[in-house]
């Protein structure tokens, strides 16, 4: 049973028809996910009182600052969006992650054009959304990305385990008790091996808790070095390692024709030939079949709702 997860998404995208031309974008992804998460549904633009359908929004560079013009009307919306975000975030209570529209000059995080002018003016770089912008100063730590960068298998594969992770970390602060804490890090161990072993063995010492420190101390020191770990994409090798690791498991179990098989769906994942869920799952029915306990609670081998996958 997987946590549901708190998860601000572009209005826009799959919700409701509040894009600048009055239309709705489709995503699969969004759509199969919103039936897994608690959705918070958020159009700024219309936020900040905008009507559907409305005159286009450019970022535009204004000496040294990035102003959220309106070429048309020429109303520059800076402190408005500013003003509505502040407002937002203090409304919002916790999240796990976000998904935002990419591109947009109030929403994007990644690659929004930025002009010299504010009208009939050349591009003179890229930057993030002035909503996007605050998303990240204010919750960078969490899992936050933009609906077509989701379309990347492995971008969406850090999205979804890391969200996940955070979700189930924020359910274990809920009670804050050593053995709800304890059995986080446990079931979460080969993910945070994936992830960033440094920060796993780090972890793995404050759960320990030599230093006697209270449990609510214990928290609030685990919670930043989990951050740290997931703040980038596991390699490639990463997975890999965790999965032959975990391969010594099932050493008296498999025949010789199991194992070369596992081996080499596990090399053409490395190639980039098929997904990571392909050796995973070889795994998880090694794991069902044999009854292996510390592999089958681990979550690295059911990180996330499998109509995701």
């Amino acid at each position: 049973m997987f946590t549901k997860p708190h998860v601000v998404i572009s209005k826009c995208i799959e919700f409701e028809p509040v894009r600048y031309n009055g239309q709705i974008i489709s995503s699969d992804f969004v759509r199969e996910l919103i039936k897994h998460v608690e959705a918070i549904p958020v159009c700024p633009e219309v936020g900040i009182g905008l009507s559907v359908p409305r005159d286009t929004l450019r970022l535009v560079k204004i000496d040294e600052d990035i102003r959220l013009i309106q070429p048309k009307t020429r109303n520059d919306y800076t402190d408005d969006m500013k003003t509505f975000a502040e407002q937002f975030f203090n409304e919002l209570g916790e999240v796990d992650g976000f998904i935002m529209r990419s591109s947009s000059p109030s929403s994007g995080i990644t690659r929004v054009k930025i002009y010299s002018g504010i009208e009939k003016s050349p591009m003179i770089g890229f930057g993030r959304g002035i909503f996007g912008g605050m998303i990240l100063e204010k919750y960078g730590n969490l899992a936050v990305e933009e609906d077509l960068r989701l379309k990347h298998g492995a971008i969406r594969e850090h999205f979804l385990r890391k969200l996940y992770i955070l979700s189930d970390f924020r359910a274990a602060k809920q009670e804050k008790t050593m053995k709800k804490l304890v059995d986080f890090h446990t079931r979460n161990k080969l993910q945070l091996k994936a992830y960033n072993q440094k920060q796993m063995r780090i972890l793995g010492r404050i759960v320990a808790n030599h230093e006697h420190h209270e449990t609510e101390k214990l928290y609030d020191l685990y919670e930043p070095v989990l951050h740290k770990a997931l703040k980038r994409a596991p390699r490639y090798t990463s997975y890999i390692n965790v999965l032959m690791n975990s391969l010594g498991y099932f050493s008296r179990d498999l025949t010789s024709g199991e194992k070369q098989f596992f081996l080499k769906q596990l090399e053409q994942y490395r190639e980039g030939r098929i997904p990571l869920v392909v050796p995973v799952d070889i795994m998880r029915s090694w794991i069902i079949r044999t009854g292996e306990k510390y592999l089958g609670d681990q979550t690295f081998f059911k990180p996330y709702p499998e109509e995701l996958m």
